[in-house]
């Protein structure tokens, strides 16, 4: 009888496990599968696309001011979407936001941030981050849920800069879609954790019946 329970454990342990594999394999190829459309709105090949419009009834204006530089009021229901698009592009080309950080460093519609390691210093030091800022406040004016052509956010950018300009590992690192790829491996080794974690939980309650 002794040896039946022992089998008995075993092939739970085994299914229980089997089980945990299944569903990491899943969880591996959801990355993998077909390109869904992403919510908010972005610029996709090129081509500005929208999945948000903003609260309001009729067409809203308003101002505001970040460190002195006037800032456009949020949006419009109802509204063409492509008239959205394009009013939150305006923010990479506003003179009055972008005026004193060289064009070569300056984050681009698609979300690149094209600052080489050895320009670290001066880009975290200088008006171009404080500018570069200035631009993501005056897209998320807009467009809260913008997202550029690269599939970043307006808070992928955000930390991307963040990470750069810290002293940890990353400095010097302004690759948002590196520092995209980074964050979705992460997620995926917690999740994984998080199953195996739960696996050997129920594997080690069944050798205790």
């Amino acid at each position: 009888m002794a040896q039946y329970a022992i089998t008995f454990r075993l092939w739970v342990i085994t299914a229980v496990l089997v089980g945990v594999s299944i569903s990491c394999c899943n969880l591996g190829k959801a990355d993998e599968g077909e390109d869904v459309p992403q919510t908010g709105t972005g610029i996709i090949g090129g081509v500005p696309q929208t999945g948000t419009g903003s609260i309001g009834g009729a067409p809203q204006t308003g101002t505001g001011t970040i460190g002195g530089v006037p800032q456009t009021g949020t949006g419009i229901v109802d509204a063409d979407p492509a008239e959205i698009v394009a009013k939150a592009l305006l923010c990479f080309s506003d003179k009055y936001i972008y005026s004193s950080c060289e064009v070569a460093y300056r984050l681009t519609e698609i979300g690149k941030l094209n600052v080489p390691p050895e320009y670290a210093d001066s880009y975290c030091g200088g008006p171009c981050l404080t500018e570069t800022h200035l631009v993501l406040s005056c897209i998320e004016n807009i467009m809260k849920h913008f997202v550029f052509y690269n599939k970043a956010t307006i808070q992928d950018v955000r930390d991307t800069i963040k990470a750069g300009c810290g002293y940890g590992p990353e400095r010097g690192n302004f690759d948002v879609s590196e520092h995209l790829q980074f964050e979705e491996n992460n997620a995926f080794k917690t999740a994984n954790q998080i199953l195996l974690g739960v696996g050997f939980m129920f594997g080690g309650h069944a050798l205790l019946l």
